[in-house]
């Protein structure tokens, strides 16, 4: 069975392509349209900058309907459908603020696992890079 794009790039939530230069990002970008780590660790970690710095802090999306209504907009997923989805594994309802991310990581943690099973169309997550890549998005704040 091959991997699905997202974890062929090491990127569990399809983060798109763009400007940003994310640490961790490999040298060759292989991919025309989502951008490619070096590790399942570099992925995770900018997918929780992009959730709890640009998406929390800047955005101020504090729910997963807000959150899911930026990341897939309507144009390009069935979001009403992304969200209930993510609520359902996360176990948060859709429109019940997740937490200020320092003081409740495992609510941004449970809402980022949903999103890369809804990216990926699988469950099979490797937790301890996901971790890892929490540990990584906390120590460089300021960084993308």
């Amino acid at each position: 069975m091959s991997l699905s794009r997202g974890f062929r790039n090491c990127n569990p939530l399809n983060i798109r392509r763009g400007r940003d230069q994310w640490q961790g990002q490999a040298e060759r970008q292989t991919d025309a349209a989502f951008v490619v780590f070096k590790s399942m660790e570099w992925g995770w970690r900018a997918a929780f900058k992009l959730l709890t710095r640009t998406y929390y802090h800047k955005y101020r999306l504090y729910t997963i309907r807000m959150i899911i209504q930026k990341w897939a907009p309507p144009h390009e997923n069935n979001t009403e459908a992304y969200s209930m989805f993510v609520s359902k594994l996360a176990g948060i309802p859709p429109d019940e603020p997740i937490g200020i991310p320092m003081e409740s990581p495992a609510r941004w943690m449970m809402v980022a696992a949903a999103m890369a099973i809804q990216e990926n169309g699988t469950s099979d997550i490797d937790y301890f890079a996901m971790l890892r890549g929490w540990t990584l998005s906390r120590e460089s704040i300021a960084e993308n």
